[in-house]
């Protein structure tokens, strides 16, 4: 029997970023700058060296699965506070803890000077206790909790700078779109209550069997739904508006408004990988239902394919590593729709650790530059960023696949994946994430290139910060010369440089073709033999490497990197004539195929349309319409009623008269009448 892990040792975790932001938030006065960064920096150092040491106890078989604090009985139906530590757990809490703290590190950099300071500290470090709090849950109630935490903090964050008009419409978008999913999210998880009767996973998870055979009790479209269908995909939508997948992709890319350390962070580790994660660990319910799968498999290559499209036409440095991140989401939501769960978290994993170092190098040239983003101003900057420099390169190598890296061995196994799948989906997905390699390295060296090498664009140009968070040198402008950011800026990017580049190869063993996620990912190999046809064709990191130098991923790479090559440093007029060429196709790509257009005069016009009409139609017309008339016609009656009320005594005596004529007609009338026949 496997031994269990220190319930002391797990509480520590979450706690102790909730007590460093508590701190940083309620006494940020008292502690000052440098207490605010030492508390939450202390905190969330605390949670990363007690996850190391958790995740050392579950490679060596420990486990945990228990209530923790039980908060409500309703019924039969119990709402706790529990943690359940596995594999899928332990890797999630090691990546959520180690990018947090480099992010914490990176910010006493980036954020000097910014009046928020304390208050940001005290946001990002809430941040880690929202995710931490969500991946250890053993229930959905408490999966909720963090679910909506972590969106709660991210509207903080993406609208930090609150009197920044752009970025206050930014996280009041990720706000409201985040809200279409979770409804369908909240939706699954009442389902799963309705039927299982629970909301424990393991007690969930156990009556998925019977789950299976019940057809849906709702008329809907296209013939008989079954329950599991519809639980699946609810939650699914949930994941959609989390981890941003179209069409709920909308808010990421604005979401770039907040600071570069929480773009980090919630591209990252955190807050868009929360939908990954949570599909991978209700696998029990998700390999019950093929109609489910295919879905997932459908939305998730348009997000890999066309997401990446839009990453060619950005000229913000932030915003091209923003599109990466919808793109390699798509990728992982592939990997999920074709049964291969654990390659999606291994590819989560792998992605946190370079698109983390991505972003943070966009912040250190941002920062160089003196927050010009515009990655057209840039050029050169290898010689004056040295640090900078490798480290992006770097991440960019592990985001396109090089072998040896760690970007390579996830993403050529999600291909690998959807080439062994069987859904209906099948042929799209395995298109789209083809293509999607030679975009992939298109626009992530088309950005490298024009950021470090070719000739400099910024000489004799002050360059005005991106607002006003950012203090002005004594003539209130800035030099122009780029140059090298400090330790604390510089230090987090070697320190997530290191595993981009090896942490792929030490753990695709024991991640995939092992028994790490044993227990905590559920696939039905009969009917979804992907993970089965991946570990056949298996023969080590070092031959999988080798192996590639002849598939089509690999060349499809290193076209992307000629091509960026040759049309941004060696024929820089190429890219300009294609442009006039396909005007029509760069002007969908430049309004991101219109999606933001349709949300604003479509949907949000319809809706206001809709409201409107039921505010004068309904409320005013027909709602006040009836309580007015209604009084009215008491008025009016009572007005008619106060006319007879005229205060002559012969009136009131002839009114009695003829009232009891009235009377007496009515009760003598039947013997009358008899009397006549």
């Amino acid at each position: 029997m496997a031994s269990t892990i220190s319930q002391g040792l797990l509480l520590t975790i979450p706690l102790a970023p909730l007590a460093g932001a508590l701190i940083a938030g309620l006494a940020g006065k008292a502690v000052g700058r440098r207490g605010a960064h030492i508390c939450t920096i202390l905190g969330v150092a605390i949670a990363f060296i007690c996850s190391a040491l958790v995740l050392q106890q579950v490679v060596a078989g420990a486990r945990f699965n228990a209530t923790v604090y039980e908060w409500a009985v309703l019924g039969k139906l119990v709402m706790e506070v529990g943690f359940l530590v596995d594999g899928l757990t332990a890797m999630m809490m090691v990546v959520v803890t180690f990018v947090s703290l480099m992010v914490h590190i990176y910010t006493i950099g980036y954020m000097d000077g910014d009046p928020g300071y304390q208050r940001f500290f005290a946001y990002i470090s809430l941040f880690t206790f929202s995710m931490l709090m969500l991946v250890m849950s053993n229930n959905f109630l408490q999966l909720f909790f963090g679910w909506e935490a972590v969106g709660l903090v991210s509207y903080l964050l993406i609208g930090f700078w609150f009197k920044k008009p752009t970025a206050v419409f930014a996280n009041m978008k990720a706000f409201l779109v985040n809200r279409v999913g979770d409804f369908g999210f909240i939706l699954g998880i009442g389902l799963v209550v309705a039927y299982a009767g629970t909301l424990n996973y393991g007690e969930a998870f156990a009556k998925a069997p019977e789950l299976a055979k019940i057809v849906f009790p709702y008329p809907t479209w296209g013939g008989d739904w079954m329950l599991i269908t519809v639980i699946c995909i609810c939650l699914f939508i949930g994941a959609m508006g989390k981890s941003a997948q179209f069409p709920l992709h909308v808010w990421l890319p604005d979401s770039m408004e907040g600071p570069t350390p929480i773009s980090a962070l919630i591209h990252a580790a955190t807050m868009v990988t929360a939908g990954i994660f949570m599909v991978a660990r209700m696998s029990p319910l998700f390999e019950l239902s093929d109609t489910a799968l295919n879905f997932v498999l459908v939305i998730g290559s348009i997000t890999a394919l066309f997401m990446g499209f839009l990453g060619i036409i950005q000229n913000d440095i932030k915003r091209v590593v923003a599109y990466s991140t919808l793109s390699q989401l798509g990728y992982m939501t592939v990997a999920l729709g074709a049964s291969a769960y654990s390659v999606a978290v291994f590819h989560l994993m792998t992605h946190a650790f370079f698109k983390a170092l991505l972003f943070l190098g966009a912040g250190s040239v941002i920062i160089g530059m003196h927050h010009d983003q515009d990655i057209r101003n840039m050029g050169g900057l290898r010689k004056h960023m040295p640090i900078t420099w490798i480290t992006s390169l770097l991440g960019s190598l592990a985001l396109i696949g090089t072998p040896l890296f760690a970007g390579f061995y996830s993403k050529d196994s999600i291909i690998e994946a959807v080439h062994a799948t069987h859904l209906p989906g099948t042929s799209f997905a395995v298109f789209a994430v083809t293509a999607g390699v030679f975009v992939t390295a298109f626009y992530s060296f088309r950005m490298y290139f024009l950021v470090f090498h070719g000739k400099e664009r910024f000489h004799h140009k002050p360059f005005p910060p991106e607002d006003d968070h950012h203090a002005h040198d004594d003539h209130g402008h800035h030099d122009a010369t780029p140059h090298e950011t400090p330790w604390v800026v510089t230090a987090p990017l070697v320190l997530l440089a290191i595993p981009s580049v090896v942490i792929g190869f030490l753990t695709i063993t024991p991640m995939l073709h092992g028994d790490f996620f044993k227990d905590a990912i559920f696939v039905n190999a009969a009917a979804h033999p992907a993970m089965k046809e991946l570990a056949e064709a298996f023969h080590g990191p070092t031959a999988m490497a080798l192996h590639s130098l002849g598939t089509l991923p690999l060349w499809l790479a290193v076209a992307g990197v000629v091509t960026a090559w040759w049309f941004y440093l060696k024929q820089p007029s190429i890219p300009a004539a294609i442009g006039r060429a396909l005007s029509p196709v760069v002007t969908i790509l430049e309004n991101k195929y219109y999606m933001d257009w349709f949300n604003e005069h479509v949907l949000a016009a319809g809706a206001r349309l809709i409201g409107t009409g039921l505010w004068k139609g309904g409320d005013q017309a027909v709602i006040d319409g009836a309580i007015n008339g209604s009084a009215g016609a008491v008025g009016s009656l009572a007005g008619a009623v106060r006319q007879l009320q005229t205060g002559r005594l012969y009136q009131y005596a002839l009114v009695m008269l003829l009232g009891i004529f009235a009377l007496l007609t009515w009760q003598l009338w039947p013997l009358f009448s008899g009397f006549m026949r």
